[in-house]
């Protein structure tokens, strides 16, 4: 798998770990299975004393654990310091609220006969989860904290170009007290990942990742019946109606294009404005965007930091020439960014058409499609027209009109006057190709325990 750290700002290799001998993989399952028998048996008092304690750990070591992301990945310093801020807000609000989400629902029961009907959660066992790159710490913490706090335990395989960041969220959970096997950091193969899903112990994977690995794990977990949650591509719609404030409409659209560098599932990557006012959205946008400098992300000036690796900024790359060889006109916006590391020059693609190979496509990194629209179900139909399903936003300053347009679009999310976000209160996931589940929230916890009935039946009830 070549699990490695390679500095996308420098492309210097740092550091090589080792590939999971099948061996090692076998000890680590075993581990895992037998804490869970303990683990699942914990009050919520003492799952919440280790949950806790390592969101508080996050806050106190912020510095360390955002320098590995930005080395890793190549994230602006600014936001890794808020990514791990996040993922300790997660942590703590499991720890707060999971034994209220799992509480015993009590049940109506029409019968008759005076059953005391209940509905009970309880965990199930080893969750694997197979996370990716953009957010190393944010997509850990919501698998294992909704888990580890409904008693099931976790193992983990890890994007291969941020094998430092795993282990130090592998770490955090020792250093928190976690019982060996609670969390479990895993080198693995590709031939690993088939071989840990059709284990017996495992008992569902929660993925977030590329259309192409989700159908693969998901065919994977479906001979083996094991339950999935999917968290995939996505291509947000931002759509900006004719009453829209436009300067805050701009501001909101370089925040959602730019965040993360580009590279986020929920990012504005579709750009709908309006025809009244799209010259001016236009201008203003790429105004805005050009004052962002590509740079060192370690340096607070820096507003474009690399890609997450070569690769990726190749494959952007490419894809914009696509776009362009069928008609796309390409703005490039701003200062040409430095030769070495993996950067891509900031650019709005406009005149991208239905028949542009492009127009389906996922762009991840800081490249934004421009579409101009005559009216609201114009926005609507051009905002459907897309494989995914994941977040979108629309900007107005009639908030029903918003929510008229919000409730027409087809994905999981959509926010009125602000770019797809998250936060640990609100439900997280999409439809279509984007996939299955929802993750955060208090339907975060709900995915991987067994919602079990018992019902007490009267003892003189007649058979």
């Amino acid at each position: 798998m070549a699990y490695r750290t390679i500095n996308p700002f420098t492309n210097e290799t740092l550091a090589t770990f080792p590939d999971l001998t099948d061996a090692e993989l076998a000890q680590k399952l075993d581990c895992a299975q037998a804490t869970y028998k303990q683990w699942s048996k914990q009050p919520f008092s003492a799952r919440a004393a280790i949950v806790g304690r390592a969101a508080q750990l996050l806050r106190q070591n912020n510095e360390h654990y955002a320098r590995l992301l930005t080395l890793e990945m190549g994230k602006l310093y600014r936001e890794s310091l808020a990514e791990v801020e996040l993922s300790a807000d997660i942590l703590q609000y499991y720890a707060d609220h999971a034994e209220e989400f799992l509480a015993p629902q009590k049940l109506t029961e029409k019968s008759g006969r005076g059953d005391n009907a209940m509905l009970v959660s309880q965990p199930l066992g080893i969750v694997f989860a197979i996370e990716p790159w953009n957010f190393p710490y944010y997509q850990l913490a919501r698998v294992v904290g909704p888990q580890f706090m409904a008693g099931n335990v976790v193992v983990v395989k890890h994007a291969s170009n941020v094998p430092q960041s795993a282990a130090a969220f592998e770490q955090l959970f020792r250093d928190a007290g976690a019982p060996e096997g609670l969390y479990t950091n895993l080198y693995a193969t590709r031939d690993q990942l088939g071989e840990i899903i059709a284990d017996d112990r495992v008992i569902g994977v929660a993925l977030t990742g590329s259309e192409g690995a989700g159908a693969i794990v998901a065919a994977q977990a479906g001979k083996a019946l094991k339950k999935t949650t999917m968290e995939l591509g996505g291509s947000d719609a931002f759509i900006v109606l004719d009453d829209a404030d436009m300067e805050k409409a701009v501001k909101w659209a370089v925040w959602g294009r730019m965040n993360n560098g580009g590279q986020c599932c929920v990012a504005s990557k579709r750009i709908i404005v309006a025809d009244a006012i799209a010259d001016e959205f236009l201008d203003r946008f790429e105004t805005a965007l050009a004052k962002l400098v590509p740079g060192d992300p370690m340096d607070e000036k820096s507003g474009v930091p690399p890609l997450s690796s070569q690769a990726a900024a190749d494959q952007l790359n490419d894809q914009v020439a696509l776009a362009v060889k069928h008609g796309a006109i390409a703005i490039r916006v701003g200062e040409a960014p430095p030769e070495t590391g993996a950067f891509v020059q900031t650019t709005i693609l406009t005149g991208v058409t239905a028949e542009n190979p492009i127009f389906h496509q996922e762009l991840f990194g800081p490249v934004a499609m421009f579409f101009r629209v005559g009216d609201d179900e114009e926005a609507i139909a051009l905002a459907n027209d897309n494989p995914y399903g994941l977040g979108g936003s629309v900007f107005t300053s009639d908030t029903a009109r918003g929510v008229r347009v919000a409730e027409q679009i087809e994905t999981g999310m959509v926010y009125i006057n602000h770019p797809t976000w998250t936060t640990c209160d609100l439900p997280f996931g999409g439809v279509k190709r984007s996939g299955f589940g929802r993750e955060l929230s208090s339907l975060g916890i709900q995915e991987f325990v067994n919602k079990k009935l018992i019902d007490v039946v009267p003892i003189d009830a007649a058979p």
